[in-house]
């Protein structure tokens, strides 16, 4: 068997745990990555796995993903993230919530949990039974921070979204600017009713078809299954679902001139970022985009801040992204090389 740090998402990982609660059926594994700006946060995803190194390599990929984000985000916070393997049957018990609780916990501190793929605010309560370190917790005061993430992400990638077509195409307005949508779930599902409102043309693609037709009837998107979405001609591709969808292939296959969308890890290997740029395709780098969630959450973990803190620090993502783009211009450089670089100096690895 390779061990951890021989795997090639292994990248100086400060910490890796794995837990096994036989009472509650708990396996689980929470990777820190950094703690170099403070606590590692990142969310716990729960999901099925086909084996338990697919779900290390997550892990290790997401938690290095926190670490750059974090640190693009502006916020005094590391990079970690949790994993729950979730049985074939996909269903979450109370017991497992509290043992994953007290497996956060015993870590001291040094990881701060809050939602993420297949997790919810009301998960987050149970896991807040057993540990403080937890964050996108229901809140009663929609003027603080905290809550589901899902929206400020979408809000974020949204302004991403917009930044991106001033920058490639000249687009002052989303007005007839088509954007191909793959995932329509909280953060997808977001962008679309925010591009809808904006008047951009829109295809849409789920893996639920009857949410994907709801979705069309309700914004006016087109429909497309999602064999055939990344292939569209269009101005943009916006992936929101899982990650790994941009390779060799995929990439050869778009019909763009911009990729920008929430969805962590999109490109399958080191090499896309080149593939993407040889293409003169735009990439608004993934954790510099879909920052929102975290800066909501985080935020909330940190204490005394406003759903304004949020925003305000959202509204600063369209910035992020043009200096990333104007120095991978100037340096004719991949966008998401210039942003791992940026990230990696702020974390004390440059």
């Amino acid at each position: 068997m390779t061990a951890i740090w021989d795997l090639p998402d292994f990248d100086a990982h400060e910490s890796v745990h794995m837990f096994d609660d036989p009472d509650s059926g708990l396996r689980a594994v929470i990777a820190v990555h950094s703690t170099h700006l403070g606590p590692a946060a990142g969310g716990t995803r729960f999901w099925h796995y086909a084996d338990s190194g697919a779900a290390i390599t997550d892990a290790l990929r997401l938690s290095r993903g926190m670490s750059y984000k974090n640190a693009m985000a502006g916020l005094p916070l590391g990079g970690g993230k949790g994993v729950v393997l979730a049985p074939a049957h996909r269903r979450k018990t109370p017991e497992m919530l509290h043992a994953f609780g007290r497996a956060i916990e015993s870590l001291g501190g040094r990881y701060v949990t809050a939602e993420d793929v297949g997790m919810s605010d009301a998960d987050m309560v149970e896991i807040s039974a057993e540990t403080r370190h937890v964050a996108g917790l229901p809140v009663a005061d929609s003027a603080a921070a905290g809550g589901d993430p899902g929206p400020f992400t979408a809000r974020g990638v949204y302004l991403g979204i917009k930044a991106a077509a001033r920058y490639r195409l000249g687009a002052n307005t989303m007005a007839g600017i088509h954007v191909a949508v793959q995932g329509i779930g909280s953060v997808g599902g977001g962008v679309a009713r925010l591009l809808a409102a904006d008047g951009a043309k829109l295809t849409i693609a789920d893996i639920d078809a009857a949410k994907a037709q709801a979705l069309a009837d309700e914004t006016g998107a087109q429909l497309a299954d999602l064999n055939t979405i990344m292939t569209l001609k269009a101005d943009i591709f916006s992936p929101n679902a899982l990650g790994a969808v941009l390779n060799r292939d995929s990439i050869d296959a778009l019909n763009v001139s911009i990729v920008a969308g929430g969805a962590n890890n999109q490109m399958a290997t080191a090499g896309d970022a080149q593939r993407l740029f040889d293409r003169g395709i735009i990439y608004a780098p993934d954790y510099v985009i879909n920052a929102g969630g975290i800066i909501n959450v985080g935020l909330e973990y940190l204490g005394n801040a406003t759903a304004q803190d949020v925003h305000d620090r959202i509204d600063i993502i369209p910035q992020r992204l043009t200096a990333i783009w104007d120095e991978s211009k100037a340096d004719k450089l991949p966008a998401a090389i210039v942003a791992d670089r940026m990230a990696q100096r702020l974390i004390g690895r440059g």
